[in-house]
């Protein structure tokens, strides 16, 4: 790559992964910073539970309106410049959300905030799978892990800051200005080395640029593209609901004060985080569909749990299970994305990306329908389903894996 080693380089590798894994780390914290508000903002501007579903399905609408975008803006100006120049717009977006004056105004913010989130998020997996390639070791799953962990960190102080009366506002300020410092510290990391992966990511430009594929192939890369996506679908569903659901089901299951609703959210990105610094290492071991499949496992297990708990324990550790058993979905999909046959690495993770982000768009207003229907904790019930599709398609992640090799 570029006819350069690993040992060559690498003092620059090892800042080069320090550069990505700052990259993942914003993103995740980023969005993280809204989350536990969310109580406040239902109270303040009079949801019910399916009005809230929709509101915050309109974040995965806007991803899915992003549509080939991230690998456009890719192949233009390159991933590192994207991850910056959209986490600049993520960050201002999210901020918007705190003067939120109407649920169609919070749709709205969080449509434009769906949008940068994708493009961002294309771009970072771009770059990161371009790292793990120079580095020949398995490290995606340990980007996701500091995405996680941005969230966690991000997640608890937001919860602080309620609990301590914070203005919103003012909170959510303040985290999109650290987020651009980190983003900005991470370009400098990666400094010019992101040129020297980047024979794959410049391969990745220019097959950007070329012409579309005729139908069959295209028809071809879909159908190897759809069960890493349902697989992915299922590591996002657990994530939103985490994200929206969570929190609610601490106070409504749980009981705990709104202040402290963010304890449920914190719970399973922080098992999460803790499965996808273990994955990597799991994944090497013993293959990344044998390790879906335990998740899928523990995904049923856990949403099994959260909708029969009776105590507040039982939810927690429901929750924890829901976490690390989604930890390694989403990077062993994109990581098997970036090898789809007849695409080129950006496309193949912005299709699986795209398709991903359309079951996303649906759990959140599903599990709203189920909850105002009957109750959350139904609601919370459509996981078993979750873990069970992510059994069914696992072995498709090594399907890929083969097949490349």
């Amino acid at each position: 790559m570029g006819g350069e080693t690993v040992g060559q380089r690498s003092t620059p590798g090892f800042a080069g992964i320090a550069g990505a894994g700052i990259y993942f780390s914003s993103n995740g914290a980023a969005f993280a910073a809204l989350l536990p508000w969310y109580p406040l903002l239902i109270t303040r501007l009079g949801l019910s539970a399916w009005e809230f579903g929709l509101v915050v399905a309109s974040f995965a609408i806007g991803a899915i309106a992003s549509s080939v975008l991230p690998a456009r803006l890719i192949g233009r100006f390159g991933a590192n410049a994207v991850v910056v120049g959209g986490t600049v717009l993520l960050v201002a977006f999210v901020a918007l959300t705190g003067w939120s004056t109407s649920g169609w105004m919070m749709a709205g913010c969080l449509f434009l905030v769906g949008v940068c989130d994708a493009v961002v998020d294309v771009a970072q997996n771009v770059v990161g799978i371009g790292v793990q390639e120079n580095r020949s070791r398995i490290i995606l799953s340990s980007m996701h892990a500091l995405w996680s962990l941005g969230g966690l960190l991000s997640g608890a102080l937001a919860t602080a800051a309620a609990a301590a009366g914070m203005d919103i506002r003012l909170h959510l300020l303040l985290v999109a200005v650290g987020c651009i410092v980190l983003v900005i510290i991470g370009r400098w990391l990666i400094g010019g080395e992101g040129r020297q992966w980047g024979r794959r990511i410049i391969d990745d430009a220019e097959a950007a640029r070329a012409p579309a594929p005729g139908p069959g192939r295209k028809r071809r890369i879909l159908l190897a593209a759809l069960p890493l996506a349902i697989v992915a679908v299922c590591g996002t569903a657990v994530e939103d609901i985490a994200n929206n659901w969570a929190a609610l089901a601490a106070v409504d299951i749980a009981g705990l004060p709104v202040t402290m609703a963010g304890i449920g959210f914190s719970i399973v990105i922080g098992s999460q985080c803790v499965g996808r610094f273990s994955g990597d290492v799991l994944v090497g071991r013993f293959g990344a569909g044998r390790i879906a499949r335990l998740g899928g496992v523990l995904i049923a297990l856990g949403g099994l749990g959260a909708a029969t708990a009776v105590e507040p324990v039982q939810l927690l550790v429901s929750l924890a299970a829901l976490g690390y058993g989604s930890a390694t979905l989403v990077p062993g999909a994109l990581s098997a994305a970036s090898r789809l046959p007849g695409a080129g690495r950006a496309a193949g993770v912005t299709l699986v990306n795209w398709i991903m982000r359309i079951g996303f768009m649906a759990t959140s207003p599903l599990v709203g329908v189920i909850a105002t229907a009957t109750n959350l904790r139904w609601g919370l019930g459509l996981l078993v389903l979750i873990g069970a599709a992510t059994v069914v398609f696992a072995g498709r992640l090594d399907g890929e894996r083969q097949r490349e090799d």
